[in-house]
C-alpha cells in the first residue's frame, strides 16, 4: 500500500517517535541556544499528543564540571566550560515545556554523547518493543539528529525524518544535511513533513 510522501507505506504499530534533545539547554540564553527550536516545538507537540506511548525523548547530559569526559570529550568541556552542569544548573537538561507532561507514558533516555546508541539503553528499549521504524524529530539536524539517524540506519531501522520538525543553530549545515539525505540515503531515509506523518500513522 503506497502512502503519498512515504516510499514504504503507512506507519504501523511497530513504529516509535524518537524526539532528539528538545531541552531547555538549547532554547535558553546559553551558548548552545538553537534559535528556531521554539518554531518546531508546536509541531512536535502535536505528534507527542497523539503518540505519547510511542514517544521516546532523548536528553543530552553535559559533563558535571570541567575536567570530566573521556578522550576528546575532556577537551570539549574545557572549550565549553560554560555549558557544564555546574555552570548552567541541572534543571537546564529538562525537556522544553510542555513535553515533560507527556512522560509517562513517553519514555526519557539520557545520553552523554551526541549519539543515543553507544550506551545501549535506547536499543534495548526498542528491541523490547519490537520496533522496526523510527520517526525522528528534534535537534540539532547536523549533530545529535545526524548521529541518531546514522546509527539507526546501521542497525537497520526504517527511518522517517520529519523535515519541518528539525532544528539547528546553522541554516547552512541544516540545508546541507537535507541534501545529503535526499541524494545519498534515499534508500534508507524517508524525508516528509509532519502532516504526512500525522495522516500516515494510525
Amino acid at each position: 500500500m503506497s502512502t503519498p510522501g512515504l516510499s514504504y507505506g503507512p506507519l504501523g504499530d511497530r513504529c516509535a517517535h524518537l524526539c532528539v534533545d528538545m531541552q531547555k539547554l538549547f532554547a535558553e540564553r546559553f551558548e548552545w541556544a538553537t534559535p528556531w527550536i521554539t518554531r518546531v516545538l508546536p509541531r512536535i507537540v502535536r505528534l507527542v499528543e497523539r503518540k505519547a506511548e510511542q514517544t521516546i525523548f532523548t536528553r543530552f547530559i553535559p559533563a558535571a564540571k570541567v575536567g570530566q569526559g573521556a578522550g576528546t570529550w575532556k577537551r570539549y568541556y574545557e572549550r565549553w566550560a560554560s555549558m557544564t552542569i555546574e555552570a548552567v544548573g541541572p534543571e537546564m537538561v529538562d525537556l522544553l515545556p510542555p513535553l515533560p507532561a507527556f512522560s509517562p507514558p513517553a519514555k526519557i533516555i539520557d545520553k552523554h554523547v551526541y549519539s543515543p546508541w553507544p550506551e545501549g539503553r535506547l536499543q534495548t528499549e526498542l528491541a523490547e518493543r519490537r520496533i522496526d521504524t523510527l520517526v525522528i524529530t528534534g535537534g540539532e539536524t547536523d549533530v545529535c539528529v545526524l548521529t541518531t539517524v546514522l546509527g539507526a540506519i546501521d542497525i537497520g531501522y526504517r527511518v522517517v525524518l520529519v523535515t519541518d520538525a528539525l532544528c539547528s543553530s546553522s541554516d547552512a549545515t541544516h540545508d546541507a544535511l537535507m541534501t545529503v539525505y535526499h541524494q545519498r540515503f534515499v534508500q534508507q531515509v524517508e524525508t516528509v513533513e509532519m502532516e504526512t506523518v500525522l495522516s500516515a500513522w494510525n
